[in-house]
């Protein structure tokens, strides 16, 4: 099935991901050697666009809201930024205008929404100045770093990696690019979460600690950052549970929302 096959029988809107490069599907660019089993290249349909934005690493900022840092126990006047990764092919795509189907994932009985704007990296670079960190986005989504937080809090209590409570299947639920040539870059406008119809996060972009493009700065001096980079910018407070049944509904100014129901 061809990319736009894949797209209209909504493949990617279950998964995220798009069988990538011949390298990918088994094959190099000379037809000498074969790889011994396919992977799959997670990929994000670009709006407005047959193209698609294949998506390299997941960067997250973690407590970049001041209420919602101090409603995880931190200091957000003292704290400088701190980063976490999920995999790439944690995406599960979400299409503006249909309900996509999340699945509760195992092991945990406090499984928590976090709504952030997301940005898509077109350039990379290590050391990036603040005043050119912006020329390497290309666009803009919606998306939510589901927690398991029972299980993030546990392994943090005992002083261990918290990867088991963000990086796990399906966690990082987004909706498609928008280029900035068609939104502009958004510094400010309503970030609003309701679940069953009732709102449980509501802020405004320009309240961030740090901004998306103090963000890039930041992590561009301890990775070298790449096209295909996605970063979630942080969520604000209010943070709270969902059960199989909730519906959410997921609203950032200037772009389409999203919703996503929890199965």
């Amino acid at each position: 099935m061809d990319r736009r096959g894949l797209l209209s029988a909504g493949g990617i809107a279950a998964t995220g991901l798009i069988a990538g490069c011949a390298t990918a599907a088994g094959v190099d660019t000379n037809g000498a050697t074969r790889t011994v089993f396919r992977v799959p290249q997670p990929m994000l349909p670009i709006a407005g666009s047959t193209e698609l934005f294949p998506v390299r690493r997941i960067y997250c900022i973690g407590r970049n809201y001041a209420a919602h840092a101090r409603e995880m126990g931190s200091d957000p006047n003292r704290e400088p930024p701190f980063f976490f990764q999920k995999p790439s092919d944690a995406v599960q795509f979400v299409a503006p205008g249909t309900t996509g189907d999340h699945p509760y994932p195992p092991l945990t009985r406090n499984y928590h929404y976090e709504l952030e704007l997301v940005a898509a990296l077109h350039g990379g670079g290590k050391n990036v100045p603040v005043e050119q960190a912006l020329d390497l986005v290309y666009g803009y989504a919606v998306g939510l770093d589901m927690t398991r937080r029972d299980l993030q809090r546990a392994m943090g209590d005992e002083k261990k990696p918290w990867e088991i409570g963000k990086s796990f299947d399906r966690s990082a639920p987004i909706g498609p690019i928008h280029r900035v040539a068609q939104t502009g870059h958004l510094r400010a406008g309503a970030v609003t979460l309701k679940v069953n119809g009732q709102v449980k996060q509501n802020a405004d972009l320009n309240q961030m600690i740090w901004n998306v493009a103090e963000q890039i700065a930041n992590l561009s001096k301890a990775f070298e950052l790449m096209p295909g980079d996605i970063i979630y910018s942080g969520t604000p407070d209010n943070v709270g549970p969902v059960v199989r049944g909730d519906v959410m509904d997921a609203h950032i100014d200037g772009i389409p929302d999203i919703r996503v129901k929890v199965v």
